[in-house]
C-alpha cells in the first residue's frame, strides 16, 4: 500500500531527469502523489486531510504578513491591530483571513478526528498516525490560544490570567509554570512576547509533526468506509485524478463557506469585549475562549475542584492517546456496528452541548448539565468502547472494498468477510458467472 520498491517512473523533460537522476524528488512525487494506491470507495469526509494542509498554509502566510505590522507590547498591541485594519492595505482582509482562518481549521479538524472515530482510523496499523493527530490538535489548541491573547482586547487579557492561572493548581511547581507563563507576577508585557513569540513558532512546529503525519499515512495506507484493509489492485485507484479532483471539489466548497464568514459576518464567531482595550482594573461580566475551546472549558468549570477540573481538562485531551487499546472491536467501521454508532452520535451530541455550556454562566442548571455530558465523554471512551467490543454483533462485513463498492452500485448486500474487517482478512474467492 505505500509503494515501496523501485519506482518505474522516468521524466521526459531532460532537466528533470537530470534533477530526478541526482535528487529523486520528482520521483517521490510521483510515487506519493500521483499513482499512490488509495481505497476507491473514499467518501468526502476523506478530503479533511487536504483541506487542513490548505489552512495551515494559510493561516502561516497570513499570520507572517500580519507579524511584518504587528508589535508584542502591551502599549502598542492594540493600537496595532486597529492600524492593521484601517492603515494597511488590504490588512482588514489578511486580518480577517487569519481570524476567521482559526475557526475554519478547527471546524475542519474536528470533522477529521470524528471521522477518524466513527470509521477506526486509530485501529492497527494506524496508532502512531492517530497519536501524531492528537499531538496535532493540542498544539493547535495552543497555538490558537495565543493568537488570542495577541489583539490584546478586554476578553484577550483576562482569557490569559484565567487560563495561565489554572496551572497554579499544580502541586509544588505550578506557581513557578505561572510564574514562567507570564514572565512576572501579572499578564503583562513580558506574558505578550512570549505569547506572541510562541505563537508564531509552533504553526512551523505543527507543519513538522504534518510530515510526520503524512508519512505515517502513506507508510500504513488510508482507512476507508467499510475499514476493510486493502487485498488488491483491485480495491485502490491512483491518488490522481480521482481523488485530486475529489479533494479539489471539496476544498472550493469549503473556500466558498471560509469566504462567506471573512466577507459577510468576520466577527460572528469572536467576542465584543475583544474590540474594547485590555483593562486589568475592569473585569468582563463573562470570561468566554474562542468557541473551539468551549467544550474543554465546560468540563473545566463542571468539577468543583480547580485541581480536579485542570485533571479533568487535560485528561480529555490525553485520553485520546489510548483511543486505539480502548476500543477492543475487530471490526474498525461503526458503519457495520450498530450499538456502537449510537454511542457514537451520542458522544458528538455531547461535545456539541459541552460547547453550548462553554459558553453558559457556570451556575445552576448549566453546572450539573455540563457534569453529566463530561461524564459521558469520558464514559464513551472508558466504558463504552471496551464494553461494546465485547457484547456488540456487528453485521456483515463485505469481503473487500471492490465487493463492497459492487454491491452498493447494484444494491445488493454486502457478504461477510472471514476476518469481519481485520487487516488480516482473507480476499473473497472469485465468484462464477
Amino acid at each position: 500500500m505505500a509503494g515501496h520498491g523501485t519506482s518505474n517512473y522516468q521524466p521526459k523533460n531532460k532537466v528533470v531527469r537530470w534533477v530526478d537522476s541526482r535528487l529523486p524528488i520528482f520521483s517521490l512525487m510521483n510515487e506519493q502523489a500521483i499513482v499512490f494506491p488509495t481505497p476507491k470507495n473514499l467518501n468526502y469526509l476523506w478530503t479533511f486531510g487536504a483541506i487542513l494542509s490548505f489552512m495551515l498554509a494559510t493561516m502561516m502566510i497570513s499570520g507572517i504578513v500580519l507579524a511584518m505590522h504587528y508589535a508584542a507590547n502591551t502599549e502598542l498591541a492594540f493600537d496595532r491591530v486597529e492600524h492593521i485594519m484601517r492603515d494597511v492595505n488590504f490588512g482588514w482582509l489578511i486580518r480577517y483571513i487569519h481570524a476567521v482562518g482559526a475557526s475554519m481549521f478547527f471546524f475542519a479538524v474536528y470533522m477529521h478526528i470524528a471521522r477518524g472515530l466513527y470509521y477506526g482510523s486509530y485501529k492497527a496499523p494506524r496508532e502512531i498516525l492517530w497519536m501524531l493527530g492528537v499531538v496535532i490538535l493540542i498544539l493547535m489548541m495552543a497555538t490558537g490560544f495565543m493568537g488570542y491573547v495577541l489583539p490584546w482586547g478586554q476578553m484577550s487579557f483576562w482569557g490569559a490570567t484565567v487560563i495561565t492561572n489554572l496551572f497554579s493548581a499544580i502541586p509544588l511547581v505550578g506557581p513557578s509554570i505561572v510564574e514562567w507563563l507570564w514572565g512576572g507576577f501579572a499578564v503583562d508585557n513580558a506574558t505578550l512576547n512570549r505569547f506572541f513569540s510562541l505563537h508564531y513558532l509552533l504553526p512551523f512546529v505543527i507543519a513538522g509533526v504534518v510530515v510526520l503525519h503524512i508519512w505515517a499515512l502513506h507508510e500504513v495506507g488510508n482507512n476507508n468506509p467499510t475499514g476493510v484493509s486493502v487485498k488488491s489492485s483491485k480495491d485502490t485507484v491512483p491518488f490522481h485524478p480521482y481523488l485530486t479532483m475529489k479533494d479539489f471539489f471539496a476544498l472550493v466548497c469549503f473556500m466558498v463557506l471560509y469566504a462567506y464568514f471573512v466577507f459577510y459576518i468576520p466577527n460572528y464567531l469572536g467576542h465584543p469585549d475583544n474590540y474594547i482595550e485590555a483593562d486589568p482594573l475592569v473585569t468582563p461580566a463573562h470570561i468566554v475562549p474562542e468557541w473551539y475551546l468551549l467544550p474543554f472549558y465546560a468540563m473545566l468549570r463542571a468539577i468543583p475542584s480547580k485541581l480536579g477540573g485542570v485533571v479533568v481538562m487535560f485528561s480529555s485531551l490525553l485520553i485520546l492517546f489510548v483511543v486505539p487499546w480502548l476500543d477492543t472491536s475487530k471490526v474498525r467501521s461503526a458503519k457495520y456496528r450498530p450499538m456502537f454508532k449510537i454511542a457514537f452520535w451520542v458522544f458528538v451530541i455531547s461535545c456539541i452541548a459541552l460547547g453550548w455550556l462553554g459558553s453558559q454562566p457556570a451556575e445552576g442548571v448549566y453546572v450539573m448539565l455540563a457534569r453529566f455530558f463530561t461524564f459521558y465523554y469520558f464514559a464513551f471512551f472508558l466504558i463504552l468502547m471496551p464494553l461494546l467490543g465485547i457484547i456488540e454483533t456487528p453485521k456483515p462485513v463485505p469481503n473487500s472494498i471492490a465487493e463492497s463498492v459492487l454491491a452498493r452500485h447494484h444494491g445488493s448486500t454486502a457478504t461477510v468477510g472471514s476476518g469481519e474487517g481485520r487487516p488480516d482478512a482473507a480476499p473473497a474467492a472469485p465468484k462464477k458467472d
